[in-house]
């Protein structure tokens, strides 16, 4: 690593209760002394969520559900750039215990954590969080990974594997789901759309309104449109880009391993995007 290249790092901001008016976790650092939101390195090779996932748990003994994503914190850190992803975050097991990285967890209302915070950047996570839905329902659309060539492939398309880059792809993926909890797992019967959450889970539900072969303009959006749980939708780079515009009114072509992550509102998910983010595709945002 470079002195140029920025020190990768990841955290959330965790809250409960009522959304209108939330609590938040504000921890201390005794090296540091100073309140933050939790966060930690990035380590080789791993990804942000998990990163995230992993220090948020380490720092505050929650296993979280990612909700949206929330700004960039860029800042200088002896005397290189820092960058920290962070996500709003909601506890789902776990209790808080004093550890030489954190000795203190307070939550508190957010209309009052920016006067407990060390940090003016961490008041802005603050004011992000509260400026969207937070009680939201993800909708997690995948693209399958890597499968080799549909022109050297011998045989039905369907029927098509994925290749070693695409296994690899696929149990990065498992890591990056299971940071929003799915319970439906949706497939076009596609071989290879199976293989990408194979990794993730089990019960893998075939749908024919997700292959190349019988997609529908209409019937394919809607049925995506009603799913009211979280779920996950593995499908092909010529139904998705469609999918996505019906469903948001933004186009995205995802890559061949790619997910787009839609947050939907928990009491309107048939017409409520609040949010959309990519990853794993070479165009995240």
């Amino acid at each position: 690593m470079t002195a140029e290249q920025p020190i990768r790092a990841a955290g959330v901001v965790l809250w409960r209760g009522d959304e209108r008016d939330p609590e938040v976790a504000v921890v201390h650092r005794p090296r540091y002394d100073d309140w933050t939101f939790p966060k930690g390195k990035v380590r080789p090779g791993e990804h942000e969520i998990a990163a995230a996932l992993r220090e948020t748990l380490e720092e505050t003994g929650h296993a979280v559900v990612l909700g949206r994503r929330l700004p960039t914190a860029r800042y200088p850190h002896k005397g290189r750039p820092k960058q920290v992803e962070y996500w709003a975050a909601r506890p789902v097991s776990g209790h808080f215990a004093p550890g030489d990285e954190v000795d203190r967890l307070e939550w508190v209302p957010a209309s009052r954590a920016p006067r407990l915070l060390t940090y003016e950047r961490d008041a802005g996570l603050v004011e992000a969080l509260l400026a969207a839905p937070l009680r939201t329902v993800p909708l997690l659309l995948v693209r399958h990974g890597s499968a080799g060539s549909r022109e050297e492939w011998e045989g039905d398309d369907d029927l098509r594997p994925l290749d070693a880059e695409g296994l690899a792809q696929a149990r990065t993926l498992a890591t990056v789901l299971s940071a929003y909890a799915p319970e439906l797992l949706l497939s076009s019967p596609s071989r290879r759309c199976v293989q990408t959450l194979e990794p993730y889970g089990t019960g893998i539900r075939l749908e024919p309104l997700l292959s190349e072969r019988q997609q529908d303009p209409v019937k394919t959006p809607e049925l995506v449109r009603r799913l009211r749980v979280p779920a996950v939708v593995s499908s092909h780079g010529k139904v998705l880009p469609h999918l996505i515009e019906s469903l948001t009114g933004r186009e995205h072509h995802l890559a061949k391993g790619g997910l787009a992550v839609l947050h939907r509102m928990e009491d309107r998910v048939e017409d409520g995007v609040v949010a959309m983010e990519t990853y794993l595709d070479g165009q995240n945002g």
